[in-house]
């Protein structure tokens, strides 16, 4: 009769162990210090580039719904959100000069780039009297809408009497303020940021 020998445990390779141990420590770290960074990158506001605004975004944006725009041949603007209608908006001060000549250049410049979009783009030119109308010669937008009473403009907008220059605002087809763009903004930026707001709505 035969004595039966113990089985042998089988031996253990300390150094695949060590190693099987090190892989998953590392596929911890890489996933927890991803979560750790994407987190921190929110909380301190950084977004991709092609995401970011180059103006302002308003939070809260302002609320012009209440508020029905007078336009300089007596009648009311109306916002109409069904239209689908963005509004770019300025009130220049008084001789604003050179300043008016520019930026009715650059917005005319920003509207026909907009091609088959551009009817939907309206420019309100907030402005009382001839001194802060752009030059006569100057071409302007198709749909650009002189509109008065710029005192109560300036009491709902944040920010629209700088004392550095006209900054222009981008208001949404139901009557919010969502962007505000600061005196001698890029043209440009503005054109991008609302080239993607007409594709959301």
């Amino acid at each position: 009769m035969s004595t039966s020998q113990p089985e042998t445990p089988p031996t253990v390779d300390i150094r695949a162990r060590n190693r099987n141990r090190t892989m998953l420590v590392a596929i911890g770290v890489l996933f927890f210090g991803s979560m750790l960074i994407a987190g921190a990158l929110r909380f301190s506001g950084w977004q991709p580039e092609g995401r970011k605004n180059h103006g302002e975004l308003l939070q809260p944006p302002t609320d012009l719904r209440e508020l029905v725009p007078q336009t300089a041949e007596g009648g009311a603007y109306a916002w109409n959100p069904g239209e689908r209608t963005w509004r770019i908006m300025l009130a220049p001060p008084d001789a604003c000069g050179s300043e008016c000549e520019r930026l009715a250049h650059d917005l005319d410049t920003v509207w026909r780039l907009f091609g088959k979009d551009a009817d939907r783009v309206h420019v309100l030119w907030v402005c009382d009297s001839n001194d802060c109308m752009p030059p006569p010669d100057a071409q302007v937008p198709r749909t650009l809408k002189v509109i008065q009473g710029a005192g109560q403009w300036r009491e709902r907008i944040p920010g629209l009497a700088d004392p550095a220059g006209v900054p222009v605002y981008v208001i949404d087809p139901h009557g919010f303020v969502v962007l505000r763009y600061a005196p001698g903004f890029d043209a440009g930026g503005l054109r991008a940021d609302l080239a993607k707001l007409l594709k959301l709505m």
